[in-house]
């Protein structure tokens, strides 16, 4: 018998390979519905409307009712999520719907199940829980967009099939987490109440400045770098984009070992490990702008490995660090702001696509880069003026 954190953690896996699986379909509709890379990456980033309103909302739902309120219902969103998007090969508007609904499935899955996670982690050393729940998301997005890209490009019916595999997975992930222990169960107050960790200088200016930058590196990896050089590929360019999001989230997975070891050092170490392989990983993609052929697909590789390093770095530690600040009556709550403000990142590809017709790739990756370094410092420095005695 799986343990209670497994199969919660197959749940996790499942609603993060849905939010991602539309990742690497951005050819298969620009080729049958005429998509442009503003309508896509616009589409790419709906999925926040939904999921940003559903992290606050039930988070809330999750401190007071309990864990499992909000992750059973949770699944059939996902199902009807995928269901959209199949009927959006007809009708591309739908698109839009469906990234919006697996959106809203994700927002009640994050808060809910990374607050579930430490509870049914308590007997793991401490960060445990956040590690696990770090694990199974980042597995899951990259699972999702690598499967989805390989069946996109060589199985048939590409605006079907994908789809299928996550309805299959979701209904799969009902009879496992269906059962799982909720030890939190309903609170006994009703009453709002203001987050305390929020009001911390450890939150404030150690974690809210730079988390928009967990999904801004890798939205960038995964949707803004492959289309160029998608000319180069040609019949291979649906799969390589799905690899190309699998290398980048499931090196954020894989990495979180050697995070653990860098934020065991102060809060601090693994924040700017991670920044710094960012950087880098900002200019591996300068390199792309200004390459074609083998050497801009070799350069892609090495920005998705930097890129994914930095998100597997900054989530795991960003999640360690909420986890000890926020008490146990606030912790969904406190998980899903957090989740609000790394997910500002998805408007990065959609920002450069904006600007990079104007200013160029090349000068939009610079940018990037120095805008990232900034938040650390701002951050730093705001928190050390906030700290000096008047």
């Amino acid at each position: 018998m799986l343990s209670p954190w497994v199969r919660l953690a197959v749940a996790m896996f499942a609603v993060s390979w849905g939010a991602n699986q539309f990742a690497p379909m951005q050819l298969v509709y620009r080729e049958h519905l005429g998509l442009g890379n503003g309508s896509f990456t616009a589409m790419l980033a709906s999925y926040v409307v939904g999921l940003i309103p559903a992290l606050l909302y039930f988070g809330r739902v999750s401190d007071r009712f309990g864990r499992r309120a909000v992750i059973r219902p949770m699944i059939p969103v996902a199902i009807v999520s995928s269901l959209v998007l199949i009927a959006g090969a007809a009708v591309p508007d739908l698109l839009y719907l469906g990234r919006v609904l697996a959106g809203l499935a994700s927002g009640m899955a994050f808060g809910a199940g990374t607050a579930w996670m430490k509870e049914l982690s308590t007997d793991a050393p401490a960060g445990a829980g956040a590690r696990r729940a770090a694990v199974s998301l980042s597995a899951g997005f990259g699972c999702g967009a690598l499967f989805a890209g390989v069946i996109a490009q060589w199985l048939p019916a590409p605006e079907l099939l994908p789809y299928l595999v996550h309805i299959a997975l979701m209904i799969g992930a009902l009879a496992l987490v269906w059962s799982v222990p909720d030890a939190r169960g309903r609170a006994t107050s009703s009453t709002p109440k203001s987050l305390s960790a929020l009001s911390t200088r450890q939150f404030r200016w150690g974690i809210a400045p730079w988390a928009p930058w967990v999904f801004g590196v890798a939205t960038v990896s995964f949707a803004t770098l492959p289309p160029l050089v998608s000319e180069s590929l040609r019949s291979t360019s649906v799969a390589f984009t799905g690899l190309v999001a699998a290398l980048t989230l499931l090196t954020g997975a894989v990495i979180q070992p050697w995070a653990k070891r860098w934020s065991q050092q102060d809060d601090a170490a693994g924040v700017r490990v991670g920044i710094t392989l960012g950087v880098l990983g900002f200019g591996a993609a300068t390199v792309v702008a200004y390459t074609h052929g083998t050497l801009s697909v070799a350069a892609i590789v090495v920005a998705a490995l930097l890129l994914g390093s930095c998100y597997g770095i900054l989530l795991g530690s960003g999640l360690a660090s909420v986890e000890q600040l926020a008490p146990e009556d606030e912790l969904a709550q406190t998980v899903a702001v957090f989740y609000c403000l790394i997910y500002i990142g998805f408007a990065v590809p959609f920002l450069i696509s904006v600007l990079a017709p104007h200013l160029g790739y090349a000068t939009c990756f610079l940018g990037a880069a120095l805008l990232m370094l900034a938040s650390v410092a701002v951050g730093r420095k705001a928190k050390e003026r906030h700290l000096t005695p008047r």
